[in-house]
């Protein structure tokens, strides 16, 4: 039995290329709206499996409008293009869409989204009592495997990372864009390594680029190459991070720092997939899976434009919210015995526990620096433990922090970036102004010094306004 497709869109030619691509894949459209009370029609004489709809109608309903009564009668959607300001974005969001799809339109996209669609549906609670079937051309849950993907080194069994770990299994074998939203330290980074790891690329090259770090004048040369000669200091080729990955994954971790010019380029190798070297006029087809990380609210960045929105529709095909440690904390234990067996091996101790009441504080405490932070606790604490028990954690207070979630002064919740803003000065002050190097702010918070000064820049932080035991880098 064939799925049906409703398709609300007031672009003929637009319209009718959808119908066409859907047909040959398989899927049957039951119809063509060009307005909401064209589409409500269809819907009294139709039951579509899925609809796409135009976030702009002609007409005084939207999109949303519709959006809002097929949410009423439990039938997915999924929304067309990319035309909208944040109000219009955060509207769109409040609905529950199942997707976003970017004009101009990839046949690839669109059925990926289709069955990507269908599975998130078939498996939400508002469809345990509706029959729906299972013979359609969008066959993804005979791609999944059966039980959730495990991975060794993502540690927890509590329903938030149970969350994440199911987006995990529906993404890796689907080969779309994922983009990995999460504040500094979730572990972002593993997120997208098991992705891959369960992914029909895992053979093939896995390619990280840190977007902070990328110095400016290079970073189209980092991302694209170059020929030789191309420009003053080109003596040799370079292969770009694209051309290595090819076949491959790339992951683009801290996507929100590419600079807005570098967004355009970037966005033109995710519509065309091909790339083309400085000095070189001769585009090249790369096909390559996207994977972007950021601890950044894009919506945020678009409405202050520091990011363009076609490319946050193009990377947000399939978005993962990682959570914070905060709301996951009864896998701490876990993590803890984890991270003692980690480094007990490592530096050939004989560190077994950690005792109860050490134990206790780490539940209480609020962790702005999230996983990153926990383990390099316990490494710290390893190191130094001379028994088989840990009794005492380095630099720890549980009760005293300047990264505290209560303001002191104000007695009100602060913002995630004042938490931030707060937590790394307290580390610079303890680290003595040092930012790079061992005993570093850089490898305590666990990042590269390049991403803590883009941080400290972007949150204001002035290091030499802040009082320092010494004044030593």
């Amino acid at each position: 039995m064939k799925e049906k497709i409703l398709i609300v869109e007031d672009q003929f030619v637009e319209a009718n290329n959808l119908q066409e691509m859907l047909e040959l894949a398989g899927y049957s459209v039951c119809g063509i709206a060009r307005s909401v009370p064209q589409a409500m029609e269809v819907l009294e004489h139709h039951q579509p499996d899925l609809v796409l709809i135009d976030i702009f109608l002609k007409g005084p309903l939207t999109g949303i409008d519709l959006a809002i009564k097929l949410r009423e009668i439990n039938i997915p959607f999924v929304y067309l293009s990319a035309n909208s300001d944040r109000k219009t974005l955060e509207a769109a969001k409040a609905t529950r869409p199942y997707g976003f799809l970017v004009k101009p339109f990839r046949e690839k996209d669109i059925l990926i989204m289709l069955e990507i669609a269908r599975y998130t549906h078939q498996h939400s609670p508002e469809s345990f009592n509706r029959k729906t079937p299972d013979n359609g051309p969008g066959k993804i849950s005979k791609s999944l495997p059966a039980n959730n993907v495990q991975d060794d080194r993502i540690i927890g069994s509590s329903q938030a990372l149970q969350g994440v770990m199911k987006l995990v299994r529906i993404a890796a074998p689907v080969d779309t864009s994922v983009l990995i939203l999460g504040e500094n330290g979730t572990g972002k980074e593993r997120i997208a390594e098991s992705i891959y790891e369960h992914s029909s690329r895992r053979n093939k090259p896995l390619t990280k680029v840190n977007c902070a770090a990328l110095p400016p004048t290079l970073v189209e040369s980092i991302l694209f190459g170059h020929e030789h000669g191309a420009f003053t200091g080109a003596v040799e080729k370079r292969v770009g991070k694209f051309e290595q990955a090819h076949e491959g994954t790339i992951f683009l971790d801290e996507i929100g720092e590419m600079p807005l010019d570098m967004q355009a380029k970037f966005l033109r190798v995710l519509q065309e997939r091909e790339v083309e070297r400085i000095g070189s006029n001769k585009p090249m087809k790369v096909d390559v899976r996207i994977i972007a990380a950021t601890n950044r609210n894009l919506e945020k960045e678009i409405a202050e434009g520091r990011f363009r929105m076609d490319l946050y529709f193009r990377l947000n095909v399939f978005p993962i919210q990682v959570p914070p440690l905060r709301d996951r904390k009864e896998d701490i234990p876990g993590m803890v015995a984890h991270f003692i067996d980690q480094y007990d091996k490592k530096y050939n101790k004989q560190v077994k526990d950690i005792s109860a009441h050490l134990l206790q504080n780490l539940m209480a405490y609020h962790w702005p620096g999230n996983v990153r932070e926990l383990q390099n606790l316990i490494e710290r604490s390893v190191l130094l433990c001379e028994g088989e028990t840990i009794s005492q954690l380095t630099d720890f207070n549980v009760h005293k922090t300047s990264a505290t979630i209560l303001s002191q002064q104000e007695g009100k919740l602060k913002t995630m970036e004042e938490t931030e803003r707060d937590y790394i000065v307290h580390i610079l002050e303890r680290c003595n102004g040092k930012i790079s190097g061992r005993g570093g702010a850089a490898e305590s918070l666990g990042m590269n010094v390049s991403t803590l000064n883009s941080r400290m820049k972007k949150l204001g932080i002035e290091k030499e306004k802040i009082k320092f035991k010494s004044g030593d880098d």
